[in-house]
């Protein structure tokens, strides 16, 4: 690590760390925070010429305590209309959320953005909110105890609220049922409510709602239309082939988990990289064979996808010397468009086939191309592409159509195995139980909007992919992507 200090225009910018196991790009998004100028507008003064994004810091003679000039242009700052703007306050209630392409923000109650930050990505799913319209039942399930039935009616009306206004609401009750649900939530330290993991508070959440939101009444049909509604929603489906190397031993393992993890190592530079490591693990489990404990290699593949796939970046590992949650601030590039074919068992591969083939016709078509005769010409007056507005069911069979869709009963729609990126969850700070979480949604509109609490600000699409880390920015801890289809 080098300190230096940064030139820049009449400014001088001192003790400016330099990690240099990482590269210069990072650094330059550490000047970006600083000055404004972004990294790409960046001219960055050393020995034999400009500093380069990927040159090699033990090439470059940077030396301890060096002053270094910067060149740039910050981002020019919005002017101001020529016309006098409407203001969003004139307007009647209903009409400032739909003037604005976006909902409401939420307030910070004492260290809860975590909770905001969750609320407002899962806020972002039409199929979840349809599904709390319906709740509760006319006869609730016993498996449903009332701190539960609270959070999700609590869920309800916060979405709601959400949905209805412009102006910041105050999530007083579904934090009170929170707290009440899971009472780590609560912790205090000196008399002030501490802050906690997003990750954990998605978890919980889910958990819940996924317990409230597939009631049965014994002997009769299921209340709900679609009685897994989180399964089907977020659920995935693992299989796993378990081998011992030392006996040779080997098993098969399902299970259904709500989110795949990125495993962060100095070899991961890409999502697509870390789910591969997260999807193989080792374990110590008693062997038969053996008579005692070994080592199985576990090599896991997705058997079944969700409609909104959820993705944890592993950032996060308790460290003995400090007693808490260490980050790893690493960069790690994510697409706005994921593609987790080769992820998937062979047998959900040849269920995907076909619908990505048509997928790819449809996309050819718009794009003016000539697509494949042979494989569409019988099927081309039957398929449409959707962006995933309807439920499927991960197998890319079909399944039923969502509330409130009118889809011919002959027509069934399939998924592909491509994702849409459209919420991210991040952090900024060090630790996972401090520093302030932030979700960055996209809209129904396609426009993109940072929820920091209460303050609802519009990005750019090409500035979302640039939380992937690498600094003390905002980086992400939670993706979630959307199921491109195809209905046949």
């Amino acid at each position: 690590m080098l300190t230096v200090s940064v030139k820049w225009q009449k400014e001088l910018f001192s003790n400016v760390e330099i990690d240099t196991t990482q590269s210069p790009y990072v650094f330059k998004c550490q000047l970006y925070d600083l000055t404004g100028v972004p990294p790409e507008r960046q001219k960055i003064m050393v020995k034999g010429g400009l500093l380069k994004d990927d040159a090699d810091w033990s090439k470059v003679g940077v030396k301890e305590g060096q002053k270094l000039m910067m060149m740039g242009t910050a981002d020019e700052i919005v002017k101001a209309p020529e016309k006098g703007p409407l203001f969003a306050e004139d307007m009647p209630e209903e009409e400032q959320v739909v003037a604005v392409g976006h909902s409401a923000g939420l307030i910070n109650l004492g260290n809860t953005c975590y909770m905001n930050s969750t609320v407002q990505c899962l806020h972002s799913v039409p199929e979840l909110k349809s599904a709390l319209i319906k709740y509760p039942p006319p006869v609730r399930s016993s498996a449903v105890d009332q701190s539960s039935h609270s959070l999700t009616v609590a869920t309800r009306e916060l979405f709601n609220d959400l949905d209805k206004n412009v102006k910041p609401v105050a999530p007083m009750r579904f934090l009170t049922a929170l707290r009440s649900k899971y009472p780590q939530f609560a912790q205090l330290h000196n008399g002030i409510y501490m802050q906690q993991d997003a990750e954990e508070c998605w978890t919980q959440l889910l958990f819940t709602l996924s317990l409230s939101l597939k009631p049965r009444v014994p002997g009769s049909t299921p209340v709900f239309e679609d009685a897994d509604t989180v399964k089907r929603l977020f659920g995935i489906d693992l299989v796993s082939r378990v081998h011992c190397a030392e006996s040779g031993e080997e098993s098969t393992e399902t299970e259904s988990v709500y989110s795949l993890k990125c495993h962060i190592s100095q070899e991961v530079n890409h999502l697509h990289e870390g789910l591969k490591r997260g999807l193989k693990s080792e374990l110590e489990k008693s062997s038969p064979s053996l008579g005692r404990s070994a080592i199985y290699t576990k090599d896991s593949r997705i058997n079944d996808l969700p409609r909104y796939l959820t993705i944890q970046f592993v950032r996060f590992f308790w460290k003995r010397e400090t007693n808490q949650k260490a980050k790893i601030l690493r960069k790690v590039d994510y697409p706005l468009e994921l593609d987790v074919y080769d992820l998937c068992s062979d047998d959900l591969r040849k269920r995907l086939e076909a619908p990505r083939r048509l997928l790819r016709d449809e996309e050819g078509k718009k794009l003016g191309l000539k697509t494949n005769e042979s494989s569409s010409s019988s099927t081309d007056t039957d398929v449409k592409m959707t962006d995933a507005e309807g439920p499927s069911n991960g197998s890319g069979n079909s399944s039923k159509p969502a509330v409130g869709e009118d889809i011919p009963p002959e027509k069934e729609k399939h998924l592909t195995g491509i994702y849409d990126l459209v919420a991210v969850l991040t952090h900024k700070g060090r630790s996972a139980d401090s520093g302030h979480y932030v979700a960055w949604v996209k809209q129904e509109n396609g426009k993109w909007i940072q929820f920091d609490d209460d303050n609802p600000i519009p990005q750019r699409e090409e500035d979302i992919t640039r939380l992937s880390g690498g600094g003390d920015w905002h980086m992400a801890y939670i993706c979630m992507y959307k199921a491109r289809d195809v209905s046949i």
